[in-house]
């Protein structure tokens, strides 16, 4: 009888991660987009500042608002085609060099005094069209950087980014305007091309070799079919899109104001008031990363879900502008957590070729029902007031809060215990 040896070979140990913060190609992109971040927040901060000055209308920096956010959801579609068919890291360098020349001229044209309305809406309509052509290129090239057990942290390092960027972009546009009206869009002009510069030190591709090959098939529909073909996704967006629709910031901000209008309430209450959103969406950027690793997936979605109706119905029964302001901070405290684990499922789940027009089609989806929501929040409000308000917020959360009832969502697994796709 023969006895095979034993195998003395040492098992090769799994390759070991290198952190986060010393992929320098990854810190490089993650700081190149907080630039762009803080300038977008600045400059858009400061077109209602300018057109107030310049014309004392209040509805002409609302309809700019809203063209803007319009705009932005429809460029969306095309936006996730472009990211799959075109080199990302040109995209995101073409358009920030867009927005350079842009908003430098238009610091320019305030000095010598030659501004109008239609100035102020084409250079803010076009700037929103390269956010939207850019935040599907940024997000999808995250994959081609990081590694897939890496991918949920990353993400949610992105929250970080954006909520820090509208807590420190509204201030430095309030004070460059107190100076001079054209230095925040100059200001802004300067964080993006430095955004630009620091794209220059990724030197890993952002997408797949084989992204790049067009193969004349690329339909921006795609998207929409791969998230259906999703469980994961298709629910989730389901839900996400129930809560912006009644929990956007806009029209939550509409009711406070409304509400602590009717209350005869100090404005300086009124800021303290929604300075609690902003302060609870910033405490969830940097609690997502801790949540992903600590919770389940499950355990997080449904307590993002169950405190919409809750917090409805206690604002509802406290139309209290500070209490009121308390429970806003809650609610927006979930959105980067949910953020960052559903980017993340998107991330995994959808190969790189496609990668782009699936975030197309979240970005669409997600922002198209917002104008919706606010219409709805301020006319119900003029109607029958707060409590009316929110007992039709809560009257939308808790149906969608049920999805979460559904086989696939109460078993969800991590994102990183999952593979891409295979088409």
């Amino acid at each position: 009888m023969v006895t095979k040896p034993p195998d003395t070979t040492a098992a090769t140990p799994p390759e070991e991660l290198v952190p986060l913060r010393r992929n320098t190609n990854f810190q490089a992109l993650w700081t190149s987009e907080a630039f762009a971040a803080v300038a977008k927040e600045t400059a858009e901060f400061a077109y209602p500042l300018l057109i107030l000055a310049t014309t004392g209308s209040a509805f002409w920096a609302g309809l700019i608002a809203s063209v803007q956010l319009a705009v932005a959801g429809l460029v969306s579609l095309p936006a996730g085609k472009l990211a799959d068919r075109f080199d990302r890291k040109k995209l995101l360098i073409t358009c920030n060099l867009i927005r350079v020349v842009l908003l430098g001229t238009l610091g320019v044209l305030i000095f010598s005094g030659f501004v109008n309305i239609p100035l102020i809406l084409g250079i803010a309509v076009t700037s929103a069209i390269c956010l939207s052509i850019s935040q599907p290129a940024g997000l999808a090239a995250i994959k081609a950087l990081v590694p897939p057990a890496q991918l949920p942290t990353a993400i949610s390092q992105n929250q970080i980014r954006f909520f820090g960027a509208t807590l420190v972009g509204p201030p430095a546009a309030g004070a460059l305007f107190g100076i001079s009206r054209a230095f925040p869009y100059l200001g802004a002009a300067v964080s993006f091309l430095v955004s630009t510069l620091l794209l220059l030190f990724i030197k890993k591709p952002m997408q797949a070799a084989e992204t790049l090959a067009d193969d004349g098939k690329r339909h921006a529909i795609d998207g929409f079919r791969f998230i259906r073909r999703q469980p994961i996704l298709f629910w989730s967006l389901f839900w996400i899109m129930g809560s912006n629709l009644v929990f956007n910031h806009t029209g939550v901000f509409i009711a406070l104001a409304a509400t602590a209008t009717d209350e005869g309430t100090e404005s300086a209450m009124i800021g303290v008031a929604v300075g609690f959103a902003g302060v609870g969406g910033l405490v969830g950027s940097f609690f997502a990363s801790y949540a992903l690793k600590k919770l389940s997936p499950t355990v997080i979605m449904m307590l993002a879900a169950w405190i919409g109706p809750v917090a409805a119905t206690l604002m509802a029964l406290f139309p209290n502008v500070v209490v009121m302001g308390v429970i806003t901070g809650i609610v927006f405290l979930r959105g980067p957590v949910v953020s960052a684990l559903f980017l993340a499922y998107v991330a995994v789940l959808a190969p790189d070729k496609l990668h782009g027009r699936v975030l197309g089609a979240v970005f669409f989806l997600s922002m198209i029902v917002q104008p919706i929501g606010i219409f709805s929040i301020g006319a119900i409000f003029d109607i029958g007031g707060a409590v009316a308000t929110f007992t039709f917020v809560g009257a939308i959360a808790l149906p969608v809060a049920l999805t979460m009832f559904t086989p696939t969502m109460r078993r969800l697994p991590r994102p990183e215990s999952l593979k891409e796709t295979t088409l």
